[in-house]
């Protein structure tokens, strides 16, 4: 099995993987696919209209996390990589009011976003609860193709076709071969120890069948610096987040405090926690204003991870280049593992597959460049996500704002204590991280639909909105 790390980290924009960066990337591959031949297109007809239907997760959640925003901006030809957040609400506008889109490459087609874009919260989709269904239109406005697409977490996006490969069994040992092809924690540690290498150089020489040393590097240090500056700009905003729940931002606030008590030198137990707390939370309030971040794994789990390496950077003095670069490998690599065997999804498993698995993979990032041993590190993963197993995902307004910006910030706390933890044993301990994860499977299939990302249950239906 392999997973790449700039599968699981993914430059895009917020708030949202899979209800933003995923229905823009099924838009963009919808005309795409438009663009190409291999669908029976009847002779002579050309397409004349768009449109597109949104169902589950997506339709109930939709307005808050800004996904019919995303489908209306994938349909002009944008992509979460690329799109220029300050520029998206006035080409939104234009959209709607001349009611067409007219992306690069192909001619103009009729989309009026009030009528041709639906979010249907009758009809769910049976492949996944983020669904999406996207339709073509010939000039005299007879349907000529259908393509259903479902966005399974992390942004990742895929086809029923390849939906349904997926779930085969097939799918648990496709992907390109390479030498330590861990499927699980357990093979993972033994292939650590038959090798003799970290988990980081595992992946390393993974990552390195696919591209050279060089370009590895490269990509690694971007990731990095695109969070470094998604915490730099979250710290430097202040006012209210968009969506009407008049929520306002803090950690430039918060950091102004921590700055103060910094230069005075006053003791502060708490002071690794609280800066922690700000890193998560300067990421989550970019996230929620639609800003650029990284998926870590996905855009609602955006800041845990990057407040831990920036913790790392600003506590440890051994912190360096590489030691961030292995920070990075070897969190892809815990979160690789669950991601195959359970979900990263919110809509799938409820809160616990994203700042569960993010804090997992923040631990075992954490835990490996404080020189844990590879069994060290797959503790820390396992004392992060099983503190994370039943949380559910119930964002207020389906906005991803309450609870989720501080909660990432407590899932940093969890990865940071998780690692000192682990490193302080000897890497054995009673539950294995594979069983973690598994009992976050079941969980997640057991959790009711009320709590997984539909803003049906929980916090979303007993907090007052002002």
């Amino acid at each position: 099995m392999f997973l790449s790390v700039f599968d699981l980290f993914k430059i895009g924009i917020g708030p949202s993987s899979s209800h933003t960066m995923g229905p823009m990337t099924a838009a963009r591959r919808f005309l795409d696919e438009i663009a190409g031949d291999d669908w029976p297109r009847p002779a002579g007809t050309k397409v004349g209209r768009l449109g597109a239907s949104l169902h589950g997760s997506l339709a109930y959640t939709g307005i808050g996390h800004g996904s019919d925003r995303a489908v209306i901006l994938g349909l002009a030809g944008e992509t979460p990589t690329t799109v220029d957040p300050d520029k998206s609400d006035t080409q939104i506008e234009k959209i709607k009011a001349e009611k067409r889109v007219s992306p690069p490459g192909h001619p103009t087609y009729r989309f009026d976003p009030a009528v041709d874009l639906v979010l249907d919260k009758k009809t769910p989709l049976p492949g996944h609860a983020n669904g999406m269904t996207f339709y073509a239109y010939d000039t005299d406005d007879h349907l000529i193709l259908r393509r259903v697409y479902y966005s399974v977490g992390g942004g990742f996006v895929v086809s029923e076709e390849e939906l349904q490969r997926m779930k085969g069994r097939s799918a648990k040992t496709a992907g390109p071969k390479v030498p330590y092809p861990f499927a699980d924690a357990a093979q993972m540690l033994k292939m650590a120890a038959k090798s003799g290498l970290s988990i980081a150089e595992m992946k390393r020489a993974n990552e390195e069948t696919q591209m050279p040393r060089e370009d590895l590097d490269a990509r690694l240090d971007a990731i990095w610096s695109a969070m470094r500056g998604c915490i730099d700009r979250g710290l430097a905003q202040e006012g209210i987040m968009p969506g009407g729940l008049k929520v306002r931002r803090r950690a430039k606030m918060l950091h102004g405090k921590l700055e103060e008590e910094w230069r005075q030198n006053r003791p502060n137990p708490l002071l690794a926690n609280d800066w922690l707390s700000v890193y998560a939370m300067a990421v989550n309030e970019e996230n929620a204003a639609g800003g650029r971040v990284v998926t870590a794994p996905t855009n609602g789990a955006a800041g845990t991870l990057p407040a831990v390496l920036r913790y790392w950077l600003h506590f440890h003095p051994e912190a360096d280049q590489p030691s961030i670069r292995d920070f990075l490998l070897t969190a892809a690599a815990v979160g690789g593992i669950i991601k195959h065997n359970a979900s990263i999804s919110g809509a799938e498993v409820g809160c616990q597959g994203e700042v569960g698995s993010a804090s997992a993979m923040a631990a075992a990032g954490l835990c490996a460049v404080m020189g844990g041993t590879p069994e060290q590190v797959e503790n820390a993963a396992e004392i992060a996500l099983e503190h994370h197993l039943g949380m559910t995902c119930d964002p207020v307004a389906g906005l991803v704002q309450v609870p989720c910006i501080e909660r990432n910030a407590l899932g940093a706390v969890k990865a940071v204590t998780a690692a000192s933890l682990a490193v302080k044993g000897d890497g054995k301990h009673f539950v294995p991280l594979d069983a973690a994860i598994e009992t976050m499977r079941q969980t997640g299939l057991d959790m009711s639909e009320k709590y997984k990302e539909t803003s049906l249950g929980g916090l979303a239906v007993n907090v007052v909105e002002c």
